[in-house]
């Protein structure tokens, strides 16, 4: 074949030597361009149609190859309808409250969470208030109530002691705070919104920077020069008669030294990190304001329809099995215990927890059925939809009985082994799964188009009452209870419970007391003072309950009542 191609370019070549134009012809020479794009494979006019032909396979060519490596470098496509439009430049007071955003962090982060968070993200909140302005975003309700349940889930970190519904709060604070400044409303909207963050901050920087340059350009040393000045002579102020009062009177030294953040030369690199953190949060939450990503224009295609009997067949049959364990349950919950618990060997609190994690999980399988059951649901007309609406009606109505039950049978095994931080935990998730399933409920009469909000809005206010209503301050109250009423009790869970919990474990009688306050209150002496902004409330009461009513049990004698000994949580 490449021998056929070399002769018939041969031949080619002498008969473009030999041709000479006609005369007075004005077209072009032979071999020359004739106008087309620079490049381009173009056959001279005088060419055979053998040669004429080749030649536009060859252009052909070389444009699929240019058009395959455009697309091959193009984004895809849902990520050019999400991408934002161009963000108007930074504002100076942008600039200004993120650099206050970073000082914040450093000076009142450092030695932990408290009241020093929500203050900590204040000045974040200004920068992107300050950018939605500036790119004319006017705040939505939606939008208010996002911000309004951010902030008070920050909050919950000042509250509270216990580590694991402050970091609940603050990840629900990111997702609110994400739909606050998206503004999504779809499902695919509200998980991905908190992506955004990373975006921002990656583009932010570039943002911020660009305007900092602009603005070194353009400010001469007659304007910056009078701020610095005054800066420097208010600090030295600052310092001069600060020294002076403290040394003059020692309650206004201690408050002094109370309240001003206790910095050394040591915390150096992580106050720098802790500086850097909070200055491009700022910076990320102003982006994501000024010109945010459209989660809510990605496209999901609906499944295929399927017919009625192929819809509901499976719907049905799960029905009625919903429908006899329902039955079951209702019977053995109207005195039915005793029968059961004779055929099944089982004692009362093993019967009750050996079916509360299995009914949690047939909720959460329940929930995945009926996002897929809508997905595929026949949707010819309004004959569809109501059949529709009837079949997972009645599904979701008798899931709500399985929540219940699974409620009643934790409620039981409380009962007899107490509260503990795992059981609070997870009957406040099968409550949200319950009011879950209310509000798909609420949105099959209704309509659906504000259920991804209020599912995200029910999380964020499940989480939020959940830190307020101090779990571990709970689980101390119910087993002092059970304690008083049975003479039951565990001290070695106690030894792991956080400060929140003294209010309630300080009503116990001695030794148990002592014993039971002996793990808080050494780890409390671990920590030594801590600072107002990195102390919560819990913990302030804890310190000065301890103060006032030391622990004075010795450790052998707790030791002697199990509250050293090894537990294992269910």
């Amino acid at each position: 074949m490449s021998d056929n191609t070399d002769g018939m370019d041969a031949a080619e070549s002498k008969a473009a030597a030999g041709a000479t134009p006609a005369a007075g012809a004005t077209g072009p020479a032979v071999g020359a361009p004739s106008g087309g794009s620079p490049g381009a494979a173009l056959p001279p006019p005088a060419l055979p149609p053998e040669a004429a032909a080749r030649y536009a396979w060859q252009a052909h060519q070389e444009r699929a190859r240019a058009e395959s490596l455009a697309r091959a470098s193009a984004p895809p496509p849902w990520v050019v309808r999400v991408r934002p439009a161009e963000a108007a430049p930074v504002r100076t007071a942008t600039l200004v409250a993120a650099l206050a955003a970073g000082f914040a962090a450093a000076l009142l982060l450092g030695d932990g969470l408290g009241p020093g968070l929500p203050l900590a993200v204040l000045p974040a909140v200004v920068a992107a208030y300050v950018a939605a302005r500036t790119a004319r975003r006017a705040p939505r309700p939606w939008t208010l109530v996002w911000a309004v349940g951010c902030l008070a889930l920050l909050v919950v970190p000042a509250l509270r002691d216990s580590a694991w519904p402050a970091t609940l709060a603050i990840l629900a604070a990111i997702l609110l705070g994400a739909l606050a400044l998206h503004g999504s409303r779809t499902w695919h909207g509200v998980l991905l919104s908190p992506l955004g963050f990373v975006e921002s901050a990656v583009t932010g920087t570039g943002w911020a920077w660009a305007g900092l340059r602009a603005r070194s350009g353009g400010i001469g040393k007659d304007r910056w020069l009078p701020i610095v000045k005054a800066a420097v002579v208010a600090v030295a102020l600052l310092v001069l008669f600060g020294t002076l009062f403290a040394s003059a009177d020692a309650a206004f030294a201690d408050l002094l030294g109370d309240l001003m953040p206790d910095v050394s030369v040591g915390d150096g690199p992580a106050r720098t990190a802790l500086f850097v953190l909070g200055a491009v949060l700022a910076i990320a939450a102003a982006r994501t304001a000024a010109a945010p990503l459209r989660w809510d224009r990605i496209e999901i295609t609906p499944g295929k329809p399927r017919s009625r009997v192929e819809w509901a067949l499976p719907l049905i049959v799960l029905n009625l099995l919903f429908a006899g364990f329902n039955a079951v349950q209702l019977a053995v919950l109207f005195g039915g215990y005793d029968k059961v618990l004779s055929s099944t060997g089982l004692t009362y609190a093993e019967y009750a927890r050996q079916g509360f994690w299995q009914l949690l999980w047939a909720t959460l399988l329940t929930l995945v059925v009926i996002a897929l059951a809508l997905r595929w649901a026949p949707r010819a007309g309004a004959g569809d939809r109501r059949f529709v609406r009837v079949v997972l009606g009645v599904l979701c109505v008798l899931t709500l009985v399985v929540v219940a039950s699974a409620l009643r049978r934790m409620d039981l095994y409380v009962d007899a082994y107490g509260l503990t931080r795992l059981r609070v935990s997870v009957a406040a998730m099968e409550l949200w799964l319950g009011l879950v399933i209310v509000l798909i409920m609420a949105a099959g009469v209704l309509g659906a188009r504000w259920l991804p909000r209020a599912v995200a809005g029910s999380a964020a206010a499940t989480v939020l009452a959940f830190g307020l209503l101090s779990p571990d301050g709970m689980v101390a109250e119910r087993n002092v209870a059970r304690y008083k009423a049975d003479n039951k009790i565990d001290l070695a869970y106690f030894q792991s419970l956080s400060a929140d919990a003294v209010p309630a474990l300080d009503g116990l009688p001695e030794p148990q007391r002592s014993c039971a306050l002996r793990g808080i209150n050494d780890e409390m002496a671990r920590a030594g003072e801590v600072p107002w902004y990195a102390m919560s409330l819990g913990e302030y009461r804890a310190r000065k309950i301890l103060r006032e009513r030391p622990v004075t049990v010795s450790y052998e004698k707790c030791s002697r009542l199990g509250a050293f000994g090894s537990r294992i949580e269910y």
